[in-house]
């Protein structure tokens, strides 16, 4: 009888401790990293993220920025955090499907070092000219860089980002020679644009659209298959007679190995939250635009985002050491 009772005893012990650590858990600080700088287009996107997962985990969510190596450091210290769902990564797509393609060795293994949470956003660029551009249109800025080789740099928010690939790709369609500046974000880039350090930048239109409207810069083009909502009257590129397309999305993910258990928790969270139309107009107002995918879905997008980017990659013939 004693036995049976001490056998009772320790099982409810380890029953409560078991829900303490659960609830311990539950309530412990989640870490979203951005790995850009504050103030860009991404940095928004997860700071309305944060907000969303917030409301629906009743946890706090605190965004991080991590900026450098076209999001490499912040995805590397996912790859390396503990899998319990309290370290998290929002990034674009290009880590997962272009970076394969040009660097010849990676820190990291975009499919097994990562768990797919789900897909946030997807979105377009824009080229956005400074007032060390010429007037005109993205055709008078391109007739320009031509004329002017030593002259013509695009800012983007990092080597490797969808930025970088539209002005490779744009200066291979064109013959127009563009000249890359990497930067550590976005707002850096839009700072010498305004500045007139550089006459334009690609990267998504948030970091312009505020300054477009006071008249300080001019969106040339966007690179999607059609306008974007934010700008109907700005042209795509291939609008403008230049065979370029590009578009990327936004995923949320977290390190390999998280238990299944959390995995549903995060991600029925992610999805309750997206569903909100009060998110779905922040997301829009930051120029992306909503579009949740399940984990599932996103194995299935990255890997066709990867086979696709193959062929462009491999004509720029951009890599990295």
């Amino acid at each position: 009888m004693r036995r049976s009772i001490l056998i009772a005893v320790l099982a409810g012990t380890c029953m409560a401790a078991g829900g303490t650590a659960q609830a311990q858990q539950a309530s412990a600080p989640i870490r979203l990293l951005v790995g850009f700088a504050p103030g860009g287009a991404l940095d928004a996107v997860g700071r309305a993220l944060a907000d969303g997962l917030r409301a629906e985990l009743n946890q706090p969510v605190i965004v991080e920025n991590k900026p450098g190596a076209g999001q490499q450091l912040a995805l590397n210290e996912i790859r390396r955090s503990k899998p319990d769902g309290l370290t998290l990564i929002l990034a674009n797509s290009m880590p997962f499907t272009v970076y394969p393609h040009i660097y010849k060795k990676l820190d990291f293994d975009p499919v097994k070092d990562f768990t797919p949470l789900g897909r946030v956003a997807t979105f377009d660029l824009g080229i956005t000219a400074g007032p060390a551009a010429p007037e005109g249109g993205i055709n008078d800025f391109l007739a320009w860089a031509k004329a002017n080789p030593g002259k013509a740099d695009y800012g983007t928010s990092g080597a490797g980002t969808p930025g970088h690939f539209v002005g490779e790709m744009v200066s291979r369609a064109t013959g127009a020679h563009l000249q890359h500046v990497a930067y550590r974000g976005g707002a850096p880039a839009m700072n010498d644009l305004l500045g007139g350090q550089i006459p334009v930048v690609a990267d998504t239109i948030l970091e312009s659209l505020e300054m477009a409207k006071a008249g300080k810069v001019r969106i040339l083009a966007t690179s999607g298959a059609t306008r974007t909502a934010l700008t109907p009257e700005v042209p795509t590129l291939k609008e403008s007679g230049i065979d370029v397309v590009v578009d990327a999305y936004i995923g949320l993910y977290g390190p390999a190995n998280i238990p299944t258990e959390t995995v549903r928790r995060i991600t029925n969270a992610l999805e309750t939250a997206m569903r909100s139309t009060a998110l779905q107009e922040r997301i829009t107002q930051f120029a992306y635009r909503p579009a949740y995918a399940t984990p599932e879905a996103v194995v299935g997008i990255q890997a066709q985002e990867l086979e696709r980017w193959a062929a462009p990659i491999k004509a720029i013939g951009f890599t990295v050491d």
